[in-house]
């Protein structure tokens, strides 16, 4: 009996050393150390060399699913303004980023440093440093390697299950237990506790910071995202939308700027660049739709002779009657508009 109960002991000690994400350390809350501190110490029984592992798989499942933007330009731009936000990060791997061709407004980084965004996101921004902000963020969750120690957590749930399981075999109850935790843990790769999102406020301020950016621009784009989800709820992926940018965050994020991000004589806040892409991304989603406009295939509706709207079978054209075409009216006096008026 005493076997069995050494691993909750285990697994309750272990609990106990999960990572505060208190800001304690101050390091952490000095932007020129970044680069010289590790924000992604905790329980994690991942590896970086597996977490890399991991993320590469998964992001090979997302490219099967998504369709990539290979347009050079767009591609070559929004991997440079990520690369130069990563030099400035206190991430440890390689980043490997992509723009998905999607209109929703997106972005994610997988563990292990692959990283894509949405052109949904690049579209509404109003300036590159915006854009940056949103990058910044989800580097952030790498840096602190936000991925594998979710899925720590569940693993040790698991753990706690299989010890439950054990004092109590083959039960119908342990068994849905743990087939649930089973099926919980991938979502912990992306979906994030508030402390957990908290802490990528946290450091995506300093990354863009450090990078040149107006740091303000990040909470600009996430005020206006809020009002765009209240105005029109589904508006946000509900990947993005899991933790909203609420009104607490907003405030910690602008104290964080008034505190210890020492104001600098001036920032980037956009580019020539960045509207070039811009335009670039509106040319292609405008041929995209006209594209289809022109396919063959794309379904049509058939409309009885005489309406007024629809495709009309080829079986059932007829003449127009010359009666029926609208004609203006001319008010007495005025020698412009069509003879034919009433």
């Amino acid at each position: 009996m005493k076997r069995f109960l050494a691993v909750p002991v285990a697994f309750l000690a272990a609990l106990t050393l999960l990572p505060n994400l208190s800001f304690a350390d101050d390091k952490k809350n000095d932007p020129d150390e970044i680069g010289n501190r590790d924000v992604g110490k905790g329980v994690n029984f991942w590896s970086l060399e597996k977490e890399i592992a991991l993320g590469k798989r998964l992001a090979q499942e997302v490219e099967r699913q998504a369709k990539i933007i290979d347009d050079p330009i767009v591609a070559e731009y929004v991997n440079r303004v990520g690369q130069n936000l990563v030099r400035n990060s206190d991430a440890k791997v390689p980043f490997t980023i992509k723009v998905v061709d999607s209109e929703e407004i997106n972005a994610f980084a997988l563990p292990g440093g692959f990283f894509f965004v949405n052109s949904g996101l690049i579209l509404k921004a109003d300036s590159e440093s915006e854009l940056a902000g949103v990058m910044a963020h989800e580097i952030a969750h790498v840096a602190a390697r936000h991925g594998t120690r979710q899925a720590t957590r569940g693993e040790l749930a698991q753990i706690g299950l299989i010890a439950a399981s054990i004092a109590v075999p083959y039960t119908w109850a342990g068994y849905a237990a743990m087939q649930g935790a089973n099926m919980a843990i991938p979502m912990g790769f992306l979906v994030f506790t508030r402390k957990m999102e908290r802490e990528a406020d946290y450091l995506g301020l300093q990354y863009m910071y450090k990078a040149g950016y107006d740091p303000t621009s990040f909470v600009d784009f996430f005020e206006k995202i809020e009002t765009m989800e209240k105005r029109k709820p589904g508006t946000v992926a509900k990947v993005f939308s899991t933790h909203p940018m609420t009104d607490d965050r907003i405030e910690a994020s602008q104290k964080e700027i008034q505190t210890i991000l020492v104001a600098k004589p001036e920032y980037v806040v956009n580019t020539s660049e960045f509207n070039d892409v811009k335009a670039r991304l509106y040319s292609l989603h405008n041929h995209k739709k006209e594209k289809g406009k022109d396919d063959p295939k794309r379904p049509t509706l058939k409309r009885s002779p005489g309406s007024g709207t629809g495709t009309v079978d080829d079986n059932d054209k007829q003449p127009a009657d010359q009666d029926d075409r609208p004609t203006l009216k001319r008010r007495d006096g005025d020698n412009s508009g069509s003879g034919s008026g009433s």
